[in-house]
Formats: structure tokens, sequence, C-alpha cells
């Protein structure tokens, strides 16, 4: 759904209220959490969505990777997970069902999560998804909201999915491409999440629907701070600024670019390429992270060690409060 549109919808609704929730519609964030004791915090989440790419067994890896990384992204372990499935079984062979689900299963294994049940339609489109559950210490949830100043800012997957896999859709992608963004997309982010909790971080998401500068501007919003990006600095994959200049962006980056540029501060010309990749929504996304200045070094250093890569992209300022500075 569009940015700001779920919003306007959810406007003049009450849900209950109840003292236990420490992350809810009031605070949103990633995943909702629900303090059970003193010791441990329920996190949930769900995510579905169509089919990014060709193979129904990748498409079911990476929409499960892209689920569960709302769990790692609060800094808590997924444990358990619910399929959300439409399939149009009077049209298509069951076969691309059981592989999309095999996919899922295989990477929810790998996240040591259990799928406990699920629930599916008959539906002229597929989509395919997750609703998961997990646990966190409730004094060790990750939110948008700790940004301090002075906080360097990383990611940890390169940008250009949206826009490598409009270029797919097109059939004008090279096999090297496609490669890259599948290899990102199914990776979990569960390492990078064990890293960070290990080291301690003030503020975390993952990058997904609304691009680097949507989400920055979450974290900038939910802190009352500013985010700095270094547009040189930042990863991008492969071709993906080439298809940019060709105008394979999907309609999620120009929505995006609509919605949160009254929010971006250009201190220097940046190409339109590159505001496209910026802009550009991505699936199953890296982490971005804020943490205090001394600990960055030796979180990357971990990052190295555990084989996650990481990339410093920036640093959040004081001023100008809730907006997005873009540099060279």
């Amino acid at each position: 759904m569009s940015p700001g549109v779920l919003d306007e919808i959810l406007c003049g609704l009450h849900p209950v209220k109840n003292p236990n929730i420490i992350v809810g519609l009031d605070t949103p964030d990633d995943s909702a959490v629900y303090k059970i004791n003193e010791n441990t915090a329920l996190v949930q989440t769900v995510d579905f969505f169509t089919p990014i790419v060709d193979d129904p067994y990748v498409f079911g890896q990476i929409a499960a990777a892209n689920s569960l990384s709302d769990i790692y992204a609060m800094g808590a372990e997924p444990i358990t997970a619910l399929n959300l499935v439409a399939f149009p079984t009077d049209k298509l062979d069951k076969s691309i069902l059981k592989e999309i689900l095999r996919g899922g299963m295989d990477k929810m294994a790998e996240a040591g999560v259990c799928l406990i049940g699920g629930h599916s339609i008959d539906d002229p489109e597929i989509k395919y998804g997750l609703a998961v559950t997990g646990l966190v210490h409730p004094e060790k949830v990750l939110t948008k909201q700790g940004a301090r100043t002075g906080d360097a800012v990383l990611i940890t997957k390169p940008l250009g999915i949206g826009i490598i896999a409009t270029a797919l859709k097109a059939g004008m992608a090279s096999s090297s491409a496609v490669q890259d963004i599948t290899n990102a997309m199914v990776m979990l982010n569960k390492t990078a999440s064990e890293v960070i909790q290990d080291i301690g971080v003030n503020a975390c998401t993952d990058i997904t629907g609304f691009g680097l500068i949507g989400h920055a501007i979450e974290v900038a919003r939910s802190s009352s701070k500013a985010v700095c990006l270094h547009a040189s600095t930042v990863p991008v994959f492969k071709d993906a600024l080439e298809y940019a200049s060709m105008g394979l962006v999907p309609m999620g980056a120009q929505n995006n670019r609509n919605f949160y540029d009254p929010c971006v501060v250009y201190k220097e010309h940046i190409s339109p390429e590159m505001k496209d990749i910026l802009y550009d929504p991505q699936t199953s996304g890296g982490l971005f992270i804020t943490v205090d200045p001394e600990k960055k070094d030796r979180l990357i250093e971990r990052c190295k060690e555990r084989k996650v890569e990481v990339f410093l992209v920036g640093e959040v300022l004081d001023e100008p409060a809730e907006k997005i500075v873009i540099e060279k």
C-alpha cells in the first residue's frame, strides 16, 4: 500500500488499549510487541506479496525471508510461523504451489522456525507470505525510536532490487543482475540481527517497500532527529543504475518519491538515477541501523567475521529534525 494511505484509513479508528503492548499502532514499527512477563515479550508480524521471480521455489524462499525480516529488525528470535497462501487452483498446476511452500519451509528451517499452520484461499493471483511470532526480552526490543545525535548509520544489503526486478519483468535484466538480487533476497537477516544484539545499537528497521529514504524518514520521525545519507557510499547492485537510466523504475519508487520528497534536503546535486535508487522499494532488503560512533568499528568488524556485508552510509543529526539530508 502506498505511503500514507494506511495512516489515512486508520485515522479515527480506535483499537483496544492494553498496558502490556510495548509496540503497537501508537508507535508503528516493523512488528508488534506484547510483554508477557518481566523477561519475555511476544513479537508478531505478517507479510505477503505476489511473485517477484519466476521460480516458485525461490519465490517461496524470498517471501519467507522477507516475512522473517521484521522479527529480526526488532532484535527478536522468530519461533513459529503460519503460511498465508492465495493460489488459482483451477488455472495452475498444484505442483507450483507445492514448490512455493517447499521454498518457504526450507527458509523457515534455516531460521529454526516451526511452521504450525496457516490459511489458503483460491485467488486469481498468486500471493504468499507468513505470519511470524518471535520472542525477545522486553528491555532488548529494537525500534525506530532510539536514534541519537552522532550515531553512525549502516545498512546490510545493497539497493536496487525493485529496479532490477522491473528490468526482469521487461525481459531486459542480465542473468548476473538477477542472480545478485536473488542471492540477497533469500538471505536471512538472522546473523546481522545477532550481531547488532551482541554489540548493542540504538535504532533498527529493515529496508523494504518505502526504500532507503522512506525507512530513514521513519527512523528520523520516530527519534525526532535528522538522518544524513551520503549518496556516494550507498551500495548499489550492479546494473541497477543503468536500468534506472533506461526508465526501468517501479511505480513504487515514484510513489515513494511523491510522498517523501518534501522531507528531503538535497545539499548537493544527485543524479536522477541515484535518486531512483534511494527511493527504490526493496523486497527482503537489509537492516538499517544506527549505532554509537564508538561502537561502529566493532560492529563492522563483527559483521566481517560473521560474513555479513555492512555499509556505512551516513550519520544521525540533531537538525533539521525529521528530515533526510542527502550529500554526496
